[in-house]
């Protein structure tokens, strides 16, 4: 099937799934809201009910419930293809005001309109255009995401991990993340993410006598944070500590503090060595009295470079190339992504192929309107060409 018809279909469809892409944003959905979350599915479920597509629930009792949307269940001519996006965001609700999406000139502003409810509106927006150019060569799945934003930690993993048996047998996994440009570049590597926690103890006592007696949990948090803090390989190992809590009052020398370290790293190497300095600094004692414990709060694998999805690439920019569409390079990205676990399954994944815009996890988060119609447009063409 040539993709010239579908392409007509997406850009007639295009103003339709403008007003959408706004409806979704506005139902704002931060990751530990589950009810909000759902309201997301339940809008996506909805839609795609009235197109006539196959719906799948994985119940979830913190997270949002994840949802699979399948158009031509039971298509034998090509293996499946699966798309997938997050529908919660960051911020809590009304961060980005009352109503909480705005287009302005060429851009479209709200919460999750790049990251990532853009690249799913896009996904079905081109299902849309393929059912109703009546392809029916191979099933197309959408998974949509309810906990990506914390590592899907909060279900404790059980998200990813029903997503990644659902898209099992696919010649390829395209996550809708979002991109900070207008085509060019697709990702397929990202650093993996570890979040540990340290707990200090230390002695109490009144802060007169700090000199002669007492053992600061705070001090002894501080020399481990330096240790930590000189971690900042941008293409390898880095560490932020951004949490820290302690002490009760200021005039008694602390017994108790609490950190959080955010690494990220590149390699499954560079997180079998982090796991271990991690331990070597809890253990190291700074100051006399003082004992650390410590603990991962969570964990997200790294998207390692492989081959099968350097071939995604390839046989995608064909697709591309075939229908008039740029040809996009091979890019790595330093946050973490679901793409991570896909790629760590053995599936076929390319990442980044959702709306474009930037500004994301802040008040300004913005993506550009005809990014819709573009990503729509390769997912289409990845449906009908690649094998």
């Amino acid at each position: 099937m040539n993709c010239e018809k579908i392409f007509q279909e997406i850009d007639a469809l295009n103003d339709q799934y403008i007003k959408v892409w706004e409806d979704v944003c506005n139902l704002e959905s931060p990751t530990n809201n589950k009810e909000a979350v759902d309201a997301v599915g339940d809008y996506f479920v909805k839609l795609a009910t009235e197109k006539g597509w196959q719906i799948e629930k994985c119940a979830q009792e913190v997270s949002g419930d994840v949802i699979c949307i399948t158009m031509n269940p039971g298509a034998t001519a090509k293996k499946p293809l699966s798309l997938s996006g997050h529908i919660d965001t960051v911020h809590p609700i009304g961060s980005f005001g009352s109503p909480a999406v705005r287009i302005e000139g060429e851009k479209i502003y709200g919460p999750g309109v790049t990251d990532c409810k853009g690249g799913i509106v896009a996904g079905i927006m081109a299902m849309d255009a393929l059912s109703r150019c009546g392809f029916a060569d191979r099933t197309v799945r959408m998974l949509l995401q309810t906990d990506e934003e914390v590592g899907s930690m909060q279900s404790n993993k059980s998200t990813i991990g029903y997503i990644c048996e659902k898209a099992k047998d696919s010649a390829a996994f395209l996550n809708l993340e979002g991109h900070t440009h207008l085509g060019g570049q697709v990702c397929i590597q990202r650093k993996g993410i570890i979040t540990f926690t340290f707990s200090v103890t230390g002695v109490e006592a009144h802060s007169s006598n700090c000199a002669t007696a007492g053992a600061s949990a705070i001090l002894e948090a501080a020399h481990k944070i330096i240790e930590l803090e000189k971690l900042k390989d941008k293409d390898g190992l880095t560490c932020n500590c951004g949490l820290i809590k302690g002490g009760t009052v200021v005039n008694t020398v602390p017994g108790y503090c609490e950190f959080k370290a955010n690494v990220r790293f590149a390699t499954q190497k560079q997180l079998d060595w982090i796991k271990d300095f991690a331990k070597e600094i809890a253990d190291r004692v700074y100051v006399p009295g003082c004992t650390t414990e410590v603990s991962i709060s969570s964990y997200r694998v790294a998207m390692e470079r492989v081959d099968r999805n350097l071939e995604l690439v390839e046989k995608l920019n064909r697709a591309f190339s075939a229908n008039g569409l740029s040809e996009l390079s091979p890019a790595k990205r330093k946050g973490g992504s679901d793409a991570a676990d896909v790629t760590a399954a053995g599936i076929p994944c390319i990442d980044s192929i959702g709306a474009g815009g930037g500004s994301i996890h802040s008040p300004d988060e913005y993506a550009y309107l005809v990014s819709l119609a573009e990503s729509a447009k390769r997912v289409a063409a990845a449906a009908v060409e690649i094998e």
